[in-house]
């Protein structure tokens, strides 16, 4: 007697990622949350993060540490989101006080904006160090061009960087220590 067998139900295996995603899903949230303060925003980072995961799968090494590499992907797209905040805020801002601004050609932000004191304690930086902070943290370029504008390493600029700023909220505490007493 022959039967007829229903269809088989197409099995897609899950890939380690993907178990990861499912598994981590609560607190990727709670991560967004904490960053956001806003649940609409933090579902909306993990959303995005959970895409830009799926699209760079082949990225991901299985038996490797799929929580530390999901939370740096959400971090990422945390800050990305802030700073694409920022460049709108600033944009709306100048075109609120000038509708024409965007014809205008966009001026460098560099250290005229700095407050006279503030512009000294930089300029006593090392070299290096100040660079560092001048393209990134004055100019705002990425941590790639402003290594490709220094001729160093990523991983360079971020080490000067880091040294930068901790030399520059040393000598503003300094500074600052006299005014408190």
């Amino acid at each position: 007697m022959l039967t007829q067998s229903s269809p088989r139900p197409v099995v897609r295996p899950t890939s380690e990622l993907r178990r990861a995603l499912v598994a981590l899903g609560p607190e990727l949230r709670g991560r967004a949350l904490r960053l956001t303060r806003n649940p609409a925003e933090a579902d909306d980072v993990v959303q995005d993060t959970v895409e830009r995961a799926m699209r760079f799968e082949s990225h991901f090494i299985p038996g490797t540490n799929a929580r530390a590499w999901l939370f740096q992907i959400l971090f990422s797209v945390f800050v990305t989101r802030c700073r694409r905040l920022r460049r709108e805020h600033k944009a709306l801002s100048s075109l609120a006080s000038d509708p024409c601004a965007w014809t205008l050609p966009e001026q460098s932000p560099a250290m005229q904006s700095l407050t006279p004191a503030l512009r000294e304690t930089v300029e006593k930086l090392p070299k290096s160090f100040r660079d560092a902070v001048a393209l990134v943290d004055l100019d705002e370029l990425s941590y790639r061009d402003a290594a490709e504008k220094m001729g160093v390493p990523v991983g360079t600029v971020m080490s000067r960087l880091h040294r930068g700023r901790k030399l520059l909220a040393s000598a503003l505490t300094v500074e600052a220590a006299p005014l408190a007493a």
